[in-house]
């Protein structure tokens, strides 16, 4: 009795699901019927999709590419390149999946193509420049890049748009179209040493060489200075009020915060100076009043 119960109700549950399911949503002239099943399956299997191609670009990046120092550098571009693959296949196999035949979608899609052309275009574009930037690499997730009154590092490379975040933990999101339409300043393109250049400017009381030998003790002591390439001090001027002078360093551990180092260095800078006397100028003029008593008594001397 009470199996005779439990086959009845399965049963029923069966059937009650195939009538919502078999719920025909939209039909055509062709023949083409899709039902409230057809759409559940579409958005599930679409899911499946989306989230299979972003495992496996994450499994590309950080597991089978992460170690190769070969493939390393690429393993953004080829990670994203596998992912729109695996989403432009796939929701080709799930509309079929639905009874779809996709030659019969051509006809539709051709028809607005002009209209999807033009009102897509901005989109479009930061798209292939998308595709430009993962292909040339002139920008790479991790560089240290400067556009117009950005400066910051590359977080991510999208199909659309760059995210940069700066030293102030801001995160601004470029279209992609920026990056290849402007100068772009990479201050990483090749590896991750940079050279940095202090001016510093003394009084004429002192002597060069003197300031020199101040100038490459500082930056021998700092630990974020390299050795190879020397640091170096260039005479570079005898400035109105002062002899100028340049001091060259390389760094690779303050390539994300060279305004710190920069901080660092003169801090020290001025406290070897003060040490040692050397006077930092400031700008002066000399001032010559020409006396004008000469010129009053010849006006008042009668004439002949």
């Amino acid at each position: 009795m009470l199996d005779n119960t439990l086959t009845e109700l399965t049963d029923y549950i069966r059937q009650s699901f195939n009538t919502v399911f078999s719920t025909r949503i939209w039909s055509t002239d062709a023949g083409y019927i899709i039902t409230l099943g057809d759409l559940l399956h579409f958005f599930l299997a679409t899911l499946l999709v989306i989230f299979l191609a972003r495992g496996i670009r994450n499994l590309l990046i950080h597991r089978l590419f992460k170690n190769s120092p070969a493939i390393h550098p690429y393993r953004h571009t080829i990670g994203n390149v596998v992912r729109y693959l695996i989403l432009i296949f796939g929701f080709m196999i799930v509309i079929n999946s639905i009874g779809i035949n996709l030659s019969s979608l051509y006809v539709i899609f051709g028809s607005l193509g002009v209209g999807i052309g033009i009102g897509l275009q901005n989109l479009t574009e930061n798209f292939i420049s998308g595709l430009l930037i993962m292909f040339e690499r002139p920008v790479k997730v991790g560089d240290r890049i400067e556009v117009d009154d950005v400066n910051g590092i590359i977080t991510q490379i999208g199909a659309r748009a760059t995210s940069v975040i700066t030293n102030d933990n801001i995160s601004i999101i470029l279209p992609n179209s920026y990056l290849t339409n402007q100068a772009v300043t990479n201050w990483s393109h090749n590896n991750f040493r940079i050279r940095l250049r202090f001016p510093v400017g003394v009084s004429y009381n002192e002597d060069p060489e003197k300031v020199r030998e101040i100038l490459l003790s500082v930056v021998d002591e700092h630990k974020g200075i390299m050795k190879n390439p020397a640091p170096q001090v260039l005479f570079v001027n005898f400035g109105d009020s002062s002899l100028d002078f340049s001091l060259d360093v390389w760094t690779e551990s303050y390539l994300h915060k060279f305004d710190i180092l920069k901080s660092e260095i003169y801090y020290n800078i001025f406290r070897e100076f003060k040490a040692n006397n050397i006077e930092i100028p400031f700008p002066q003029r000399d001032l010559h009043i020409r006396s004008g008593l000469h010129l009053t008594e010849k006006a008042m001397t009668p004439q002949e």
